[in-house]
């Protein structure tokens, strides 16, 4: 078996992708470049190097607030925590959690964050001494 997509619902699926196209720099999968007239209700981006893709389908259901509820989110490993947190919230983020530092856990270096949906992902990178 292998992942063919992780799918995420979205209110305006074409927005949400968007997002999340800026803040990756991942393409759109061919035929999903260009807004569809009728609807945007599936779309996806290719993760670079491999089969996978992050779609987005159309739902008007409620996104349960962070931390509670059941739910899946996206962790992003990155280069530098401290660059694509001002990276992220420029594309519309919205922080959930302060720094390590901050949060207590100044060895393993994650944030959360809220995308324009709600949807909670992670941004983590490798401690210092290991990257």
């Amino acid at each position: 078996m292998r992942l063919r997509n992780a799918t995420v619902d979205a209110r305006d699926p074409r927005g949400l992708a968007e997002f999340y196209r800026r803040l990756t720099g991942w393409s759109y999968t061919p035929g999903h470049e260009e807004t569809d007239p009728e609807g945007d209700d599936w779309l996806s981006l290719q993760i670079p190097g491999g089969a996978s893709r992050l779609a987005f389908q159309r739902s008007d259901a409620d996104v349960p607030p962070w931390p509670g509820g059941a739910r899946v989110h996206v962790d992003l490993d990155v280069p530098d925590l401290t660059a694509t947190h001002e990276h992220a919230l420029a594309c519309g983020a919205r922080p959930l959690t302060g720094t390590p530092q901050e949060e207590g856990h100044p060895d393993d270096l994650f944030r959360v964050y809220a995308d324009p949906e709600g949807h909670p992902f992670c941004l983590t990178s490798p401690p210092l001494d290991h990257a």
